[in-house]
């Protein structure tokens, strides 16, 4: 698959990308799923990534206090990647902050990625802060025009949201890049709700995280139920009911079609569920799923080499449909 541009940037950047929450140590994140990892195994799974062809990478102030910041620029430190040599989207956490606050915590995010830029500078959602939603874009675009971030994004907006933030950037001269939404197989609320179509028509890309479903679109859980076990609480809870019995009869459907086509690709299912996200909403649509060990970082990476069909994206598209 060839490199896709950041919405209207000048930035490429692969399909496939690799979101670091795992990244984010020990603590409250851990519990909703990211299992905290060491910075040697840190370091061995984003050299992997960028084996596989990955060339971008998402964090955030708020995995593990810039944790996570930390060690992803470590890892391509260790790795000789010098400052610019890989692309970084990071987000502001706005829960009890104002807008003001953007400016003033920025060399936080830049002390963290220690001398690495920050390309893609996200508002991690558009709920929580004491500010309205254009004071903290205006706040973006500033940071922007002064050199600070490459590109302004945001993230878990509804349509609305995303054309108020469109538009008020525009007005400071500044294009908006991505809105980051959960999309998977399982999860196409974006295709009824109207944030598809409104990134489509504003040219911004959406940013899929959670695109294997809490590993559900992996099928391994499908394979060995026992593993549910092993599934952090916080993560079942939030997966409504899809690593139980019922939940997995109801997706095995679906996991035996992907598994179908990957057996046609010599591939994985997981790399089927990622090649159909990043096949089936054109450019529009990029993937970050997360990785905890190198192997799984080349394997997730793999996906940007699975060539589907019309047929075999229509066959999938079919039976997630009825689930979705």
């Amino acid at each position: 698959m060839n490199a896709r541009r950041l919405g209207p940037t000048d930035i490429e950047i692969s399909p496939i990308g690799l979101g670091c929450l795992q990244f984010a140590g020990s603590g409250r994140l851990a519990s909703l799923g990211a299992r905290p990892i060491d910075q040697p195994t840190v370091d061995a799974v984003v050299g992997a990534a960028l084996d596989a062809g990955v060339t971008w990478f998402d964090t955030a102030e708020g995995y593990g206090r810039g944790h996570s910041e930390r060690a992803l620029t470590s890892a391509l430190t260790a790795r000789g990647v010098p400052p610019g040599g890989a692309t970084i989207a990071t987000k502001w956490t706005p829960t009890g902050r104002t807008a003001g606050h953007l400016r003033r915590s920025i060399g936080d995010r830049l002390d963290h990625l220690q001398g690495h830029p920050v390309d893609l500078y996200q508002i991690h959602e558009p709920y929580s802060s004491l500010s309205s939603v254009p004071a903290q874009l205006r706040a973006m675009a500033a940071l922007h025009h002064a050199g600070a971030v490459r590109a302004v994004g945001v993230s878990n907006f509804n349509a609305r949201r995303m054309t108020t933030a469109y538009e008020t950037l525009r007005a400071e001269g500044v294009p908006l890049a991505s809105n980051q939404v959960q999309i998977n197989l399982l999860h196409r609320g974006i295709e009824h709700s109207g944030v598809l179509d409104t990134a489509r028509r504003l040219g911004v890309t959406l940013i899929a995280y959670s695109p294997l479903a809490g590993g559900i679109l992996t099928g391994r859980y499908h394979d060995d139920p026992a593993q549910v076990a092993t599934v952090p609480k916080g993560r079942r809870w939030t997966g409504r009911g899809a690593y139980g019995t019922a939940g997995l009869a109801r997706t095995r459907p679906l996991i035996d079609a992907l598994r179908t086509v990957a057996e046609a690709h010599d591939a994985t299912v997981a790399q089927v569920a990622l090649a159909w996200l990043v096949t089936y909403y054109g450019d529009t649509v990029v993937a970050i799923p997360g990785a905890s060990r190198p192997a799984q970082a080349t394997e997730l990476a793999g996906a940007m080499r699975v060539t589907l069909t019309d047929a075999e994206v229509g066959r999938i598209d079919a039976i997630s449909r009825r689930l979705a």
